[in-house]
């Protein structure tokens, strides 16, 4: 397909510019464990479109919990923080399409459903953080991506519609709800989202196996 003047490119984090989505795996189960309480076998599945807060509230409500939601954060942040100040590194390819995209004139947010105290020290660290004129989480707009409200708030905070914004993701639902808002969808493959790799690619505008395949005008 021919693309639309693209003025604005908003970002996932977690499996498309980070290769970090082992870090999550079974984390939430873990951390219930470490409190003695048993998870709910579609627990994972439950939390796996959800902001952190929500999360937080999720353990409130289906197990009890008592704590503060922001200790919750706080607790299951802690899990994975030295990873990302230490470990995690950018997917092949990464920076390159973003300097690509900057050369252009491509406007960039970040939009992750994870907390900035988490993807604000890796993106820093591996040299990424720079290109980014917007920074948004999940928690901080008050809604998952189930929501469209994080990827209008980067809309207006770069200045561009839907229809000339492309969101770069690897998470089935998360298209889902930026292609139901007009917004142009570039997929990559994560391992993560294996089992849904053929419906990603029946609903992306674009569909990559790793960033580095990423050309302009984004036809892989």
């Amino acid at each position: 397909m021919q693309p639309k003047a693209i003025r604005g490119a908003i970002f996932d984090v977690d499996g498309t510019l980070l290769d970090s989505m082992y870090l999550w795996d079974r984390v939430g189960e873990d951390y219930l464990r470490g409190k003695g309480i048993t998870p709910l076998p579609d627990m994972e599945e439950r939390v796996r479109t959800m902001s952190m807060m929500q999360i937080a509230q999720y353990c409130q409500e289906a197990y009890g919990m008592t704590e503060p939601a922001q200790q919750i954060i706080d607790e299951i942040n802690g899990m994975v923080l030295e990873k990302y100040r230490n470990e995690v590194q950018p997917k092949p390819g990464v920076k390159a399409l973003l300097s690509m995209l900057r050369e252009k004139g491509v406007a960039l947010a970040v939009a992750t459903a994870s907390d900035r105290c988490l993807i604000e020290e890796a993106l820093e660290r591996t040299g990424l953080l720079p290109y980014f004129d917007v920074f948004l989480t999940c928690s901080e707009v008050g809604a998952g991506k189930d929501s469209p409200a994080i990827f209008y708030t980067a809309c207006k905070a770069m200045g561009t519609r839907p229809e000339e914004t492309v969101l770069f993701e690897d998470s089935l639902y998360s298209m889902k709800t930026a292609k139901k808002e007009g917004f142009l969808v570039a997929a990559v493959f994560d391992e993560s989202a294996a089992g849904e790799k053929e419906e990603i690619r029946q609903l992306a505008d674009w569909y990559v196996q790793t960033p580095e395949e990423w050309q302009w005008p984004f036809v892989g």
